[in-house]
């Protein structure tokens, strides 16, 4: 029986034969990679390139990729410096404004309290002295 969309074989010369043991050569060798034991999901293809590179090559490959990291590398430490500076910079001027409001503040309470003594009831019962005197030595 003959399934639809199936051509049925047709009978072979000895060319054709040593065609199909050659196909079959190829079969068995995706049979044995089958046989391995693959885990499932895992790509089971290799690619391979069709430009070849020489041991040098590779080393100056591997070079300019390890130059390129390391480059990335100092930008990003050079701007994480920068970004110290700026920080301490602002730091410094926070401390700056900090003993500046301090002085403020002491030289607030000062003031107010010279003016709630100038208001006080006793500052207004005093009187001015009609005669002032020095010692002398």
């Amino acid at each position: 029986m003959v399934r639809p969309g199936l051509k049925p074989e047709k009978t072979t010369n000895k060319k054709q034969k040593q065609n199909h043991h050659h196909m079959s050569q190829n079969n068995n060798y995706y049979v044995s990679r089958r046989q391995q034991n693959y885990s499932r999901n895992q790509n089971t293809t290799r690619f391979q390139s069709a430009i070849k590179l020489g041991p040098v090559a590779h080393t100056v490959l591997v070079a300019l990729m390890i130059i390129v990291l390391g480059l990335i590398y100092v930008t990003q430490a050079t701007r994480t410096t920068g970004y110290d500076y700026e920080a301490q910079k602002i730091d410094s001027q926070i401390a700056e404004y900090n003993e500046q409001k301090s002085e403020l503040e002491v030289e607030n309470a000062r003031l107010t309290a010279l003016e709630t003594i100038k208001n006080s009831a006793v500052a207004k019962e005093m009187t001015s002295p009609a005669d002032t005197q020095y010692v002398q030595e």
